[in-house]
């Protein structure tokens, strides 16, 4: 018999101090530790809900509610986190009361005098830049306390170089600015802590945490982690690849490693030792797995939300390049498992009643397609409904997704026996049917939040709030309606113990935003040095001489900074620092190399490594709460972790470099299926090479094979390319020609060069797009805001429109059009995919006659 255990007291105290503050007072401290956060959900409910318009009351923009959202956020970050170790826990001293009011009124300074503010816009009063200053030093210190230091250090050091500019090393040196112009820009306008990533914690983060938390509250969680091991705990290492879905299924909801740990490890990881993992190697499936809950659409840890905001484009199409990457990382840690399991033998737990390989194939085809019967049903029939009922479409859906919750949930009272908490004995897996069915109605908001979305292309924060209402819904009514359901319980209690769940979540989620709020507050200080002194410009040059000009090199330097920042910042703001800082950088430098790298896969790349931090020694906390949880040593289990996680550091160099793996560029369903079989088998193939283990040991010149195998998935065109060139080069003087070749929505590859305002020669590779359909090649060429003309010696600018695509690529007035580039009219790449596949056919087959030999 195994037990899952409860987290230790020490496990506990490091989540708190890491996501809800470690301070837990008695008396009024406590009541308005639970009421203010309650208060600030209830806020954020509604800003983001239409009801200010209806009701024409409480209507704010975006800056006053920044404003407030960070004043609740610096509040909490002085009462709920001690300033030391050793500072109380069980009382508020009254030196945090006062930090906590003169934070709280510095962030609602904006907030307090708008108008004034806006009516003296650039010529701040003394009054203004006092209280710009005390915000400053309160946030470094809110940040400190709800951080650790290094996220709070990394701000000085930027404020440090605002004002110390022109002392640097001339590579770097800048004028410098005063007092009043720092403090002005970085803490009264919303270029520096009340910038974008403020912002979007306050629209979109802080809802999403809400929603999940809520989900948490209500049961979700659990519920996932009983499905995991209900599906795989009877597999080989079954236990291990449960906690790698349940952790991802987690990611869903949870936006922090640590959490994830303790909340699927406390279950898992003693599981895993029983079935054979030793204490490291379990420790390190739950923070592998765990850390990479935050690859999983739709949260990702807040990083989804900044990037729309950074990149420019919609929420879906982040989700759409994110999901790819997130799927083959997550079958590949499962497949890790896999071959750990049986290099070492092991077994899964034994189920209560066993199947047959007829009966489990038929259960699964038939779950499947239920799955997309289900889908079409609800996509079609809801579009048929919303073109047949017009505008009462809504409240007729709003009836169906109530008939279909109240179905729902009385399937899962025929199982309510199935919805026990965690901390139980465990001699066996359940059967995954009447465990799939005791939850089914958690499944009902992630619909109505991936539908809003997807379907009715609400904006992030709006599509939460339903998400979150209808999650609302439920916290109040489950309860009651299981109990009249099975005819058990006091309704009234029911009741009562709904409303204490909805308003303990309400209280959760807004503690787990502290560290957000203040995070992204902090890392705004950077975004507002960077814009303020230009040091963006110069890193380029900085960039370009340290790694020689190489794209390769330069992608390393990122993800170093990435792996070094991340292992003392948040991943929030680790990747709020580096994409600010590098993210421009790589694309201009690479541009001017001749590669084309969309924005969205820099930021992806910085995102991945920064997420990888989370579990390298020696400071990893995820890999110090699963190690306390394994009673194993936290430094190994991290260094174990982090090799389990290899396979997510190579995704990022990969999707660089083959932007299919982005679902970019793909424009058919066969090759979108290709595109994730190569991909996955790609993952898979490195797994073994990295584990040393397919079908039996490997020997190394196998290893050497399976890695170069990997390669060849995941980049077909870099073997293709040096039989048929993927690019032809035409003079810049038949520009006219190619153009009247573009159909809308198609780009022209040019390459240009000219000199830069910075008196500095360059040549650079730019896109330009045609979204008109016009007849002549000049109007054709003028609609991407180019005017040319023809000289003896070349194609050269005549004149550049402003705001247009060739001003944003960078082109400037007298620059050449050197070259046209045009995609070769070639056999297609995935041709290599067929001697890859002989060769991976023949090195298993080699493998399986190995491992069936006489030991």
């Amino acid at each position: 018999m195994t037990q899952a255990q409860s987290p230790s007291p020490d496990v506990q105290e490091m989540v708190a101090q890491s996501d809800t503050g470690a301070r837990n007072p008695k008396g009024f401290a406590g009541r308005l530790l639970w009421v203010i956060p309650v208060c600030w959900s209830l806020f954020q409910l509604w800003y983001a809900s239409p009801l200010p318009f209806i009701f024409d009351f409480g209507v704010l923009n975006d800056t006053q509610a920044r404003s407030i959202h960070l004043m609740f956020a610096i509040f909490l970050a002085f009462t709920a986190y001690p300033a030391m170790k050793n500072s109380p826990r069980d009382y508020i001293p009254l030196t945090d009361w006062v930090l906590a009011l003169a934070g709280g009124f510095s962030a609602a300074y904006i907030y307090l005098f708008y108008h004034e503010l806006a009516g003296r816009s650039g010529a701040p009063t003394t009054l203004d830049i006092v209280v710009a200053v005390t915000g400053m030093l309160l946030l470094l210190e809110a940040t400190r306390r709800a951080l650790g230091p290094p996220l709070m250090i990394v701000a000085a050091v930027f404020l440090a170089y605002t004002f110390g500019g022109p002392y640097m090393p001339e590579v770097i040196a800048h004028k410098g600015a005063s007092l009043n112009k720092a403090m002005s820009h970085l803490w009264l306008t919303t270029e520096g802590v009340f910038g974008v990533a403020l912002g979007v914690s306050t629209s979109f983060v802080f809802l999403f945490v809400l929603f999940g938390a809520m989900l948490e509250r209500a049961g979700a969680g659990a519920y996932f982690i009983r499905v995991a091991f209900s599906l795989l705990g009877h597999m080989r290492g079954g236990p291990a690849k449960a906690a790698v879905v349940a952790s991802g299924l987690s990611g869903l909801v949870s936006g922090s490693s640590i959490a994830n740990v303790v909340t699927t490890g406390t279950f898992t990881i003693p599981l895993m030792k029983r079935v054979g993992f030793p204490g490291t190697k379990a420790g390190a499936v739950e923070v592998a797995a765990s850390t990479n809950g935050q690859l999983t659409p739709p949260i990702m840890g807040a990083a989804a939300f900044l990037m729309v905001e950074y990149v420019g484009i919609s929420y879906v199409e982040v989700i759409k390049a994110a999901l790819l990457p997130a799927l083959i990382s997550y079958i590949a840690l499962i497949y890790i498992v896999h071959l750990e399991a049986c290099k070492a033998g092991m077994t899964g737990l034994p189920r209560k009643r066993t199947s047959t390989l007829l009966q489990s194939l038929t259960s699964f085809v038939g779950t499947i397609l239920g799955l997309c019967l289900l889908s079409a049903a609800v996509y079609y029939g809801i579009g048929w409904t919303k073109d047949v009922f017009g505008e009462a479409a809504t409240p007729i859906l709003s009836v169906l997704l109530l008939l279909a919750y109240t179905g729902l949930v009385k399937i899962s009272s025929g199982y309510a026996d199935r919805n026990t908490d965690l901390d139980q004995d465990i001699s066996e897996i359940p059967d995954p049917g009447p465990t799939v069915k005791s939850g089914l109605h958690f499944l009902l908001p992630i619909v109505v939040l991936v539908w809003c979305l997807t379907v009715e292309r609400f904006s992030p924060g709006l599509s939460a709030f339903w998400a979150t209402v209808f999650m609302i819904f439920i916290l109040l009514t489950q309860r009651p309606l299981i109990a009249v359901m099975t005819k058990t319980g006091d309704v009234k209690q029911q009741i009562k113990a709904g409303v204490v769940e909805l308003f303990e979540s309400l209280a959760s989620g807004a503690r787990n935003m502290i560290g957000i709020g203040v995070a992204t507050a902090a890392a705004g200080t950077v975004v507002g040095v960077v814009t303020l002194t230009g040091i963006g410009l110069v890193m380029t040059d900085f960039v370009e001489f340290i790694s020689g000009g190489s794209v390769i090199m330069m992608l390393v330097f990122t993800a170093v900074i990435s792996l070094v920042l991340g292992m003392g910042l948040p991943t929030t703001a680790n990747y709020i620092v580096v994409s600010t800082l590098m993210a421009p950088v790589i694309v201009t430098l690479g541009a001017q190399h001749g590669l084309i790298i969309p924005l969205i896969a820099v930021h992806l790349f910085v995102f991945y490594f920064g997420i990888l931090a989370d579990d390298t020694p020696p400071v990893g906390l995820a890999a110090f709460a699963a190690a306390a949880i394994a009673k194993s040593d936290p430094i190994r289990t991290g260094i174990q972790g982090f090799t389990y996680d290899i396979r997510t550091a190579i995704l990022p160099f990969m999707f660089v470099f083959n932007t299919q793996l982005l679902l970019m560029g793909i424009d058919t369903w066969w090759h979108l299926m290709l595109t994730i079989f190569s991909a996955i088998t790609a993952m898979l193939l490195f797994s073994a090479a990295t584990q040393g283990w397919w079908f039996t040991k490997n020997k190394w010149w196998e290893t050497a094979l399976l890695l170069v195998l990997t390669f060849t998935f995941f980049r077909p065109g870099f073997w293709w390319d040096m039989v048929y060139p993927e690019k032809e080069f035409y003079p810049g003087t038949t520009i006219s020609k190619h153009v009247m070749d573009l159909h809308p929505g198609e780009k022209i590859s040019l390459i240009v060069s000219g000199e830069t305002l910075d008196g500095d020669q360059i040549t650079k590779t730019v896109q330009l797009p045609f979204d008109q359909d016009t007849k002549t090649a000049d109007e054709r060429i003028q609609s991407m805001g180019l005017t040319l003309t023809a000289k003896e010696n070349g194609m050269y600018v005549d004149m550049i429109e402003f705001g247009s695509p060739a001003e944003s690529a960078g082109i400037d007035f007298d620059w050449e059009i050197r070259s046209v580039i045009t995609d070769t009219d070639r056999p297609m790449k995935e041709w290599v995919f067929i001697p890859a596949i002989f060769i991976t056919l023949l090195l298993g087959w080699n493998q399986k006659r190995r491992e069936k030999r006489p030991k």
